[in-house]
């Protein structure tokens, strides 16, 4: 019984660099819960969606990832929209800065996010045009078939490939999720509101191209071996769904979460809003 679910455990592909940084997460995200109150649901978020990313880049789960393109669209999804939302959902921003040691906040936080660098990156990366396009394109990018072969044949490409996921997932769901008004948050509240949906529409539509396709699309899966004996079709036609429903599905229930905070944000009285343009009357005329 033990070895059986250790088998499942034990990493596929084993990364000290997601190691680290993960227990690294952990810990100063702990650190923070104690120095702070954070309620119960908040917690429950966060860690609801570290353990999607662990067990989605290290546990046995990725052998499957690798071999089988059904299982592939589930991980992508839930690297792409449910880990990063739930975690950005969570809002752990404020507690993960507390959790960081002082001299550490002192010394490399502060004089990093002073930098021109740190601006620049910030500036660009964080610009909602920019983080929706790249939030799309990442995901689109990753469906080409030749760019799906050359993820699967080479381990740095596959490993880039699930990063670029997580991070345009995350940049894309705190831009959208933010609690604050415009200024200092970066986009209105009503376009946070109007982003899923948008965001959305293409993937239907690749969704809908992969669940109709008559023709194997990749092969690539055939070559290094399928997980399971299902129809090559049928596999495929069960990776479109899942791009197309379950994927929709995160993104509405993103944009719904958006939409409580423009409520919240409108009952407090923070949203700034311009004063209608008052009709003034003509002077008399003059005798």
């Amino acid at each position: 019984m033990m070895a059986s679910v250790l088998k499942w455990i034990v990493p596929w592909e084993f990364s000290w660099v997601f190691l680290l940084s993960f227990i690294g997460f952990s810990v100063f995200y702990v650190r923070g819960c104690r120095r702070l109150h954070v309620s119960v649901g908040r917690r429950l978020s966060f860690w609801v969606g570290m353990a999607l990313i662990y067990v989605s880049l290290h546990t046995y789960l990725d052998y499957f990832f690798e071999h089988e393109f059904f299982m592939h669209r589930i991980q992508q999804i839930v690297l792409h929209h449910l880990a990063p939302l739930l975690i950005i959902a969570s809002y752990p921003g404020t507690v993960l800065h507390k959790g960081l040691p002082f001299r550490w906040r002192l010394r490399l936080l502060r004089p990093a996010r002073r930098s021109w660098p740190w601006r620049l990156a910030s500036a660009v990366w964080c610009n909602p045009a920019v983080a929706t396009v790249v939030f799309v394109a990442f995901i689109l990018m990753w469906l080409v078939p030749s760019m799906q072969t050359l993820a699967m044949l080479d381990w740095r490409i596959y490993r880039f490939m699930n990063w670029s996921m997580l991070a345009s997932g995350f940049t894309y769901w705190w831009l959208v999720l933010d609690h604050r008004p415009r200024p200092p948050g970066r986009m209105t509240p009503g376009i946070r509101v109007l982003s899923p949906g948008i965001t959305m529409t293409p993937q239907i539509l690749a969704g809908a191209i992969v669940t109709f396709s008559k023709h194997d699309l990749y092969p690539i899966f055939e070559i290094c071996g399928r997980a399971f004996t299902f129809n090559v079709l049928t596999a495929q036609l069960v990776g479109g769904v899942i791009m197309w429903v379950p994927a929709a599905l995160i993104e509405s229930a993103g944009g719904l979460l958006a939409m409580r905070q423009w409520l919240q944000l409108s009952r407090s009285g923070r949203i700034r809003r311009k004063p209608w343009p008052t009709r003034r009357t003509p002077a008399a005329a003059q005798p």
